[in-house]
This record gives C-alpha cells, structure tokens and sequence, in this order.
C-alpha cells in the first residue's frame, strides 16, 4: 500500500509540475535529492557498520551476557513467562542495547531473531502473546541514550549542532516507552480477566 502512495505522490508532483510549467524545476530537485540521498545512505552506512560490529563483539565478548544478568529483575517482570536461559532474553536484550544507542536500523534483524525466539514459545501461533506485545511495544518506542541516526543525517544535512535534540529525545523515548508498558500490561491484564468471566 505505501508504494502506491509514493508512487501517487510521485505522479503529482509530476503533473503538478507540467501543469504550472516548472517542470525543469522538478527534474532538477529529483537528480539533487537523489545525489543527496546517495551521500546521507553512504554516511548511514558507516556509522551502522561501526555499531554493528560494537554489538557483535558485545556479543561474543560476553557482555550481552552480562547485562542481560543485570536487568534480570527487570526482563522477569516485563516477561514473566519466558525461561531465564532461553534465547529470546538474549535476542530482546541484543535488540533493547541496539536501540538504547539509536540504531534503528542495526536493532531491525535483533528484533526479527527475538520475535522470531518468542514465537517458539508461542502455544497459539496465530494470535501474539503477552511477551510479544509487549516485544513490539518497547522495540516501537524504545528509550535512547544517543540517537545515533538521527545525529548522523542532522550532520550529513549541516545542522549546526546535530546533537541538540539529544535531551529532547530522552524525554520523549521515556515517556514513550512508560506509557506503551503501562498500556500493555494493563490491556493485557483486562483481557484475561474478560476471558475469565467468560468461563
């Protein structure tokens, strides 16, 4: 659906163009945006590597194991239902560390493996579990220290101070992501007790 939205604004703009005689204007902001994305995926890149690699060598290094043993009370309580070996509390803490550093790109596949771990433990496999909505609610609205991407593409765009929204963006993942549990648990807690009443 939201390639034929693009596609459509495309066409506009397009038409848009012909129909008020601009349309060298046009062709001409579509060669520069797309050398400019070129230049800012480029950027991206570089900076997704680094982090990337950061993680995989947290990884095998053991400290992803190691902060998964220090946010355990924290994991027991927003997943009570997943054993303390299994894979899925490695994947979700990969995946949390990844997004905690603003990589929403680097944190994609981690989030994949870890929704694809609690899909294991899923009795039911076409309806999401407790544990997986509330997964996708902190992978959505996941709190960040440093905003990795966003700073990259406010400096490839010459922002004067790219690091400026830094505080902004605490605030606004914290609450984010307070509310989203909130919202989950209770939701979560509502629905089983209707399921209850049924009964």
């Amino acid at each position: 659906m939201l390639n034929y939205i693009w596609f459509g604004m495309i066409v506009v703009g397009f038409v848009v163009g012909i129909m008020n005689g601009r349309i060298d204007e046009v062709t001409k902001a579509v060669i520069e945006s797309s050398g400019k994305a070129i230049e800012i995926s480029i950027g991206l890149l570089g900076v997704m590597c680094l982090w990337t690699g950061l993680m995989g060598i947290a990884e095998k290094s053991g400290l992803v194991e190691l902060i998964t043993k220090l946010a355990r009370p924290i994991l027991r309580f927003l997943f009570p239902k997943i054993p303390a070996k299994h894979p899925a509390i490695g994947a979700i803490v990969m995946n949390l560390v990844a997004n905690f550093f603003g990589l929403g790109n680097a944190a994609t596949p981690l989030g994949l493996k870890a929704m694809n771990e609690l899909q294991k433990l899923n009795p039911r496999k076409d309806t999401a579990t407790d544990e997986m909505s509330t997964f996708l609610v902190m992978n959505t609205s996941a709190i960040q220290l440093i905003p990795a991407t966003v700073i990259s593409i406010r400096a490839a765009l010459g922002s004067a101070n790219p690091t400026e929204i830094v505080g902004t963006v605490w605030v606004a993942t914290v609450s984010s992501a307070i509310v989203g549990i909130i919202a989950v648990k209770t939701l979560g807690a509502i629905f089983r007790r209707g399921k209850q009443w049924k009964l």
